[in-house]
Parts: structure tokens; C-alpha cells; sequence
């Protein structure tokens, strides 16, 4: 279906793969289309629960395509344009999407693959990935990963890492919040990735899209009357929810609510 990427469901794990080593999976118009058509399949698909977005390779993502860059250094400003909205729509699906989102990191991230870790909630990585925003070496900015990296680092740090266009390491990542967790090689990646699928997945569905939709409105906003009333708004309805009564139904039976897989009970 796919020309550059991957995709699979299993037991409620959606995975989409970015499958251009060769490219060190490098953002094109191509790859980029067909990652916003993934990720709207794997939104409405019931049987996704959490989405990992992985890559093949040495490389997570290298951010814009050499031949790309070429083509788009002759675009029209219109043409420009559109490419940068697309970029743009790609980031906004995956970072609204309700259901938990986790970058699985095995190499290099630079420029747009910096994004692309930031727009997702859970990020972990392998010791010896690097991340770049490069931006400004080429004489343009980092604009429309911007909310994202701004998001997952604050802005002190992107001062810093958007100004001077350096290399830092997996720690440093760590360190200021890119990534969640950082583990020696791809096997514990891939352990420490299916830990927290195990513990997202024995999470009430509807809750965690309604617990990011909580995050996204009040982060950074001042305690206001609007936002203590819109809390209170938010916990009502879910309190008389299906799965708010069911979780609550569960609990106080000591049972396992019905969202559990029944390969997790």
C-alpha cells in the first residue's frame, strides 16, 4: 500500500514504520503524504490503542531529503507554501492524535526528525542517537517543528539549540526533555517501549484521548476561573462516562476492567 513506510496492528499496538534507510529516512512530499494518510488510519481504527512510530536503518529520521531540498530551492512561493502546510498537517495529526503516541528512536534525528520525536508524548532512545536543529545553518529556521520542540524542551533550550545549530547527544536529550527514557541498545529499546505499552494499554481508551485533551488545555495557562470551572467540567463527564463508571465499577470490585486485553489478565 505504502511506498515508504510500514504499517501493522498487533494486539492493539499500531506501528508505523518510516522505511528509507537508504535515505536514512528523510522526509520527502512523498513520505510525508503518506505518513498523514497512516496516521488518520490508525486514528479511526478501533483496534489501535497506542501508535508507535519507528524507522528502519541507522537513521530514526534525517529530516528533509537531499533531492527534496533540490526540488523545493525552484518551488513558487505557492508551491513552497503547500509543502511547509503538509510538514505542517503531518506534526498537528500526530500530536492531536487520541491516543498515545511513542517514538522509538534507534539512531539520528535531525531537523524535521527532531519534530517528529517532539510531536509524539513518549520518546525513548538508544545511547548513541544524536539530535540537530540545523535550521539556521542553511540560512532558514526550524519554523514548523517549532511548537513541538518548544513544547517538549521549553524555550530556554531552544534558544540555545535552534541558535547554534549543534549536535547534542542522547543524554542531553534526556536531560532537557526531548526524550523520556534512554537505554543502551535496540533490545532495550524494544523492552523498554513494550513496558509502556503494557501499562498505556491497561489504561481506560477514552480517558487517555481525554487526559491529552486536558494536557493541551491547560499547560501553561494561568489558574483562571475559566480553567478551574473547565476542569471540574472535564472530570464530571467523565465520572458519567461508560468507561468512567466501568473503571470505578472495577475498582471497588477488585477486578480488572473490561479495556484490559485479554492477554494482559
Amino acid at each position: 500500500m505504502y511506498q515508504n513506510i510500514l504499517t501493522e496492528v498487533d494486539k492493539g499496538v499500531g506501528i508505523i514504520t518510516l522505511n528509507r534507510p537508504e535515505r536514512h529516512n528523510a522526509f520527502d512530499d512523498a513520505l510525508i503524504a503518506e505518513l498523514i494518510d497512516a496516521i488518520g488510519m490508525m486514528s479511526d481504527d478501533d483496534a489501535v490503542r497506542v501508535l508507535v512510530i519507528s524507522s528502519t536503518g541507522k537513521s530514526f529520521c534525517a529530516g528533509a531529503d537531499l533531492n527534496w531540498m533540490k526540488r523545493a530551492a525552484n518551488f513558487s512561493p505557492e508551491d513552497s507554501l503547500r509543502d511547509s502546510r503538509t510538514l505542517a498537517e503531518m506534526l498537528r495529526c500526530l500530536a492531536q492524535m487520541k491516543k498515545p503516541t511513542l517514538a522509538r528512536v534507534q539512531g539520528p534525528a535531525y531537523g524535521g526528525g527532531v519534530g517528529l520525536v517532539a510531536a509524539c508524548d513518549i520518546a525513548v532512545a538508544t545511547f548513541d542517537a544524536q539530535f540537530t536543529l540545523s535550521e539556521v545553518k542553511l540560512g532558514i529556521i526550524p519554523a514548523v517543528i517549532s511548537p513541538h520542540v518548544i513544547a517538549a524542551i521549553g524555550e530556554r533550550y531552544a534558544r540555545r539549540y535552534m541558535l547554534t545549530a549543534e549536535r547534542f547527544a542522547a543524554a542531553e536529550a534526556y536531560r532537557i526533555g526531548l526524550v523520556h527514557e534512554i537505554v543502551p541498545d535496540e533490545a532495550a529499546l524494544d523492552q523498554a517501549l513494550g513496558e509502556l505499552i503494557d501499562a498505556l494499554l491497561k489504561n481506560s481508551p477514552n480517558a487517555l484521548g481525554e487526559c491529552k485533551e486536558l494536557i493541551r488545555a491547560v499547560a501553561s495557562q494561568p489558574i483562571t476561573a475559566a480553567i478551574v470551572e473547565d476542569t471540574a467540567q472535564r472530570i464530571c463527564r467523565l465520572r458519567a462516562s461508560d468507561e468512567g463508571r466501568e473503571g470505578m465499577s472495577a475498582f471497588l470490585e477488585k477486578r480488572k476492567p473490561s479495556w484490559v486485553l485479554q492477554t494482559d489478565k
